[in-house]
């Protein structure tokens, strides 16, 4: 395995851990506002292991719904995860499938944009390393993340917005990628459509909503200026 592209990878990440903490401590707090324990914080953390899907399940169930309908909440949370994996299958073709699977396991909004950032001036085969460093080393900060959430959670001051890190992790990772109409088509575009979605009662497949359309713009704009 290449050990240069596994630390790229990691180094490219450091820098979005700093926003997720706060995001992995408003989860773990939620777990504890739930009246749940370490275990089940950390259970759902490591089995799950996305944060937005990870607050609706919590949300779910402590209002009395069924088991069902939390995982389905958090499945079509998670639907945007399906075009990343689509977006990096060829790169990762000669990879065996086991580890493909693995990289199904680890994968965040975060680990995908360091793995397509700068995908076209790289060798193929240092998409796979580069991947694995930013991923795990996600992995292991949301866990910390959550336990600090647990413990420290009903200790944070009500007027500290932890949840206004959400929007600013996302923002560190779109402003970088922002080089040219194409992607700021599909940013802004998908912005948009998630919010009128959400508007006209989408819930939860807004998300959703919103990504399909800016891949739609993307595309046109990009095919539009060759």
């Amino acid at each position: 395995m290449d050990r240069s592209a596994l630390r790229g990878g990691v180094v490219a990440v450091l820098p979005l851990v700093p926003a997720m903490i706060p995001f992995g401590m408003v989860s773990g707090a939620a777990v504890a506002e739930a009246e749940l324990g370490l275990s089940e914080a950390l259970g759902l953390s490591v089995v799950l292991f996305a944060g937005a899907a990870q607050l609706a399940v919590l949300d779910v169930l402590d209002s009395g719904g069924a088991v069902l309908v939390a995982v389905a909440a958090a499945w079509v949370i998670n639907l945007r995860f399906l075009l990343y994996s689509t977006s990096l299958a060829a790169e990762v073709a000669d990879v065996s499938r086991t580890r493909r699977l693995g990289m199904g396991y680890v994968l965040t909004d975060q680990a995908f944009a360091v793995a397509v950032s700068g995908i076209d001036g790289r060798p193929r085969a240092a998409t796979f390393p580069r991947y694995l460093g930013a991923a795990w080393t996600m992995w292991i900060s949301w866990q910390i993340a959550t336990v600090l959430g647990v413990f420290l959670g009903d200790r944070v001051p009500d007027d500290v917005p932890l949840e206004f890190a959400v929007p600013l992790l996302f923002l560190a990772m779109v402003i970088p990628v922002l080089t040219d109409r194409a992607p700021v088509a599909a940013a802004v575009v998908g912005g948009v459509g998630a919010v009128v979605a959400a508007e006209l009662g989408a819930g939860d497949s807004s998300l959703l909503l919103g990504a399909l359309a800016g891949i739609v713009a993307g595309t046109v704009v990009e095919r539009s200026g060759r």
